[in-house]
Order: C-alpha cells, then structure tokens, then sequence
C-alpha cells in the first residue's frame, strides 16, 4: 500500500485495523477517478507578519488582514513573514463525489477520504516549492497552518481568500456558511523566518489532540 492509499486509509477511520480487500479496490478505483478530473490550482502570497504587543493574546497581523487565534501566534514565534496559501481540486471533484452520492454511497465516502488524501499531497507539494525558494534566501517555514485548527477561526478564510483574490486567480469561494466552493479545497497560513525549525507539513504535527481516531502514529 502506498503512501497515498495509507493517507485515505487513514481519512476512513481504520486506524490500525485490518482494511477489507473491497475498501482497497474502492480506493484504488477512486484516486483513478480522481485523477482524471481534479484540476489541481493553487495560489500563495508572502507578507510581512507582526506580532502584538500583548503576545498572550494571540494577536497577528499579515499584510493587512488582523488575525487573533494563540495556536497560530505559537506557529508563528520567530517569523516576520507568514505566506498565505489557497488550492483546490476543482469542481470536478465535487460533480463526481455528488453522483457517487446519488448512486453508491460506499464509493462516495471513500471518495472524500481519497480527495481528502490527494488534496493534502498536493498542499505538501506546494509547500516543498515554496519551502525550496525561502531558502535561497536563507529562510524556512513552520507548519502550514489552516483555519479551523484549534483556536484559529473558521471565519478568517474569507480574508485570506480575499487576500489572494481566489475567486479569480483559482476559481474558489465561499459561502455564507465559510464553507468553500470548490469544497476540496484549503486555505493556510504559512510561518518564514530566517531560523530553521522542524517543519512537518501535516496537520497533525501543529494539533494537541492525541487521541483522534484520524491522527497518524
């Protein structure tokens, strides 16, 4: 099982049970699926971070978008530029999992765990771009780091797809609801400072929740 297959595994529940022959030739069949139809986009943006003076609160500001969240403010310790990033799969992921729904609920729930799983290989690839060109200038990244993790609001996406003009530059936007449209897809914040720091990219190496049924060993 590759690593991508483990990924969506993962993405399932499974943990470390057994996966059933059938679960894997549905996932098989579903990243084959989605690899003819994901559009893969994505778009990044540096600015200059400043820490608040009150650092105990958590306050941030990025550009010009003020941020309050003390889990993104501990990301960020040493940085003076944070990168904003957006990507997506594009709506052709979201037609094929809406027919899956309508005729094959089993595919369809393997599907999100799969595009879950492919989504986050790409904002890994991403990320590696962006990390190979920071440190050409002798900088490096913290974790990605996403609204919706810990105390880091949901509601700061529409400033950070606003920010990076994502309706135009990548076709994503959201709803009322903060939900995304195309929904596979992810918006971060991503930590440069000019002093190296382990960086995993995942989000399981910035969240505190060690008993999720999702979180890898």
């Amino acid at each position: 099982m590759g690593h991508l297959e483990r990924e969506a595994v993962r993405y399932l529940g499974y943990g470390k049970h057994a996966v059933d022959d059938g679960t894997l030739a549905l996932i098989a069949e579903s990243f084959a699926d989605l690899r003819k139809v994901a559009e893969q986009k994505s778009i990044y943006r540096i600015f200059a971070l400043s820490h608040g003076e009150t650092g105990g609160a958590g306050r941030l500001a990025i550009g010009g978008l003020q941020l309050e969240s003390r889990n993104l403010a501990k990301n960020l310790k040493g940085c003076g530029e944070a990168a904003l990033f957006a990507a997506t799969l594009g709506v052709g992921v979201d037609r094929l999992i809406r027919r899956a729904e309508i005729t094959n609920m089993a595919k369809a729930v393997v599907l999100q765990a799969c595009a879950a799983a492919y989504l986050e290989e790409y904002c890994d690839a991403c990320q590696e771009r962006i990390a190979r060109e920071a440190r050409r200038e002798g900088k490096y990244l913290r974790p990605r780091f996403s609204p919706g993790y810990g105390d880091f609001s949901l509601s700061y996406q529409a400033g950070i797809m606003r920010m990076l003009d994502c309706a135009k530059q990548i076709g994503l936007t959201m709803t009322d609801g903060c939900l995304m449209t195309p929904i596979k897809s992810v918006t971060a914040v991503i930590g440069i400072g000019t002093v190296g720091a382990a960086c995993h990219q995942g989000g399981c190496g910035a969240c505190r929740k060690r008993d999720c049924l999702y979180r890898r060993d």
